[in-house]
């Protein structure tokens, strides 16, 4: 059925993973599965709160609940694969459930591109035109700016991934990777693939350079404004409400210039190390970078430890 529907003679793929790197595997399988408990328990108390605590809900802490839930869609979209793929001896994967994986990852990522975009805009509108932050973003604005970025992520992610499983696979379905990645699964092709290498060109320059670009834009007009409060305690109170959101955006797109930027080794003897790099350069962008957004935004966020140890208390004395 899987042949019908894809036009293609491979029925699944076989995740290479870290098979040359049998110790590795149990080291990081230990590792993987602590960050994404602390990622499921972070970013979940994060959800909470926002939902739960009326003081929350503001424009700020509605796009940090969507950031949070999208880390825990992302990772759970991959890590139980990998974790499963560490206790496997054969490592094989479903084309559906391949493409499924593509799909989820990708539009996770976009989606967090624009996000972070959106977020920038709100900590702009409220440091540059405080007076008129309640107006620009009311209700009947900041939803809909939170919907189009799942909208547009999930979009964009359609047509790649289907632009991918309509390639034919002949016969080679080893990933040379820890999970179904886009980009490893389109060098199994055994045809062309300029219409998916150009998409995504495209795609980077949207998702990636436009969203960067209007990042810093955004904070250049912050930084100017914080600088001209007169008070010392002024300009710290107003850097305060955006040095967590620049913290994760330099994080997250430090990491994917690192991932995709950085050059190519032609040494055949560093070859082994490179490729070993390749699979866990991913990691830290799918797990630690989701892992570390609850905790930014918690050790730095006086509101959002009060909520959370409003939280504690509210179910200690329930109990």
């Amino acid at each position: 059925m899987e042949k019908a529907n894809w036009s293609s003679p491979v029925e699944g793929f076989i995740i290479l993973g870290l098979s040359a790197h049998p110790k590795l595997e149990k080291i990081f399988f230990v590792l993987i599965l602590l960050m994404y408990l602390v990622i499921l328990l972070g970013n979940g108390v994060l959800i909470l709160v926002t939902i739960l605590d009326s003081r929350l809900h503001t424009p700020m802490y509605f796009f940090l609940g969507n950031l949070s839930f999208l880390d825990i869609c992302y990772t759970t979209s991959a890590v139980p694969l990998i974790l499963d793929s560490f206790l496997t001896p054969r490592k094989t994967i479903s084309f559906s459930a391949c493409a499924v994986q593509m799909f989820l990852s990708f539009a996770m990522g976009a989606t967090e591109c624009v996000l972070l975009g959106m977020m920038a805009f709100d900590r702009y509108v409220a440091i540059c035109n405080p007076l008129r932050y309640p107006v620009v973003m009311s209700k009947a604005a900041y939803v809909p700016m939170a919907v189009s970025s799942w909208a547009i992520g999930c979009t964009v992610s359609v047509v790649h991934t289907t632009l991918t499983i309509q390639l034919p696979f002949c016969g080679n379905n080893v990933i040379n990777h820890l999970a179904c990645e886009l980009l490893a699964v389109l060098k199994l092709a055994c045809t062309d693939i300029s219409i998916n290498v150009i998409s995504m060109g495209v795609t980077n320059v949207f998702f990636l350079g436009v969203p960067v670009l209007f990042i810093f834009v955004s904070y250049m007009f912050i930084i100017v404004t914080i600088l001209r409060i007169p008070s010392a305690e002024g300009r710290r109170k107003a850097f305060s409400t955006c040095s967590a959101h620049f913290t994760v955006v330099v994080i997250f797109y430090g990491t994917l210039v690192f991932m995709y930027g950085k050059p190519k080794s032609k040494d055949p003897l560093r070859a082994d190390k490179q490729d070993l790099s390749d699979k866990l350069i991913p990691v830290f962008y799918g797990v630690v970078t989701p892992m570390l957004n609850p905790i930014i935004y918690s050790l730095r966020n006086k509101d959002v430890k009060a909520a959370v140890r409003n939280l504690v208390a509210q179910k200690c004395f329930t109990q």
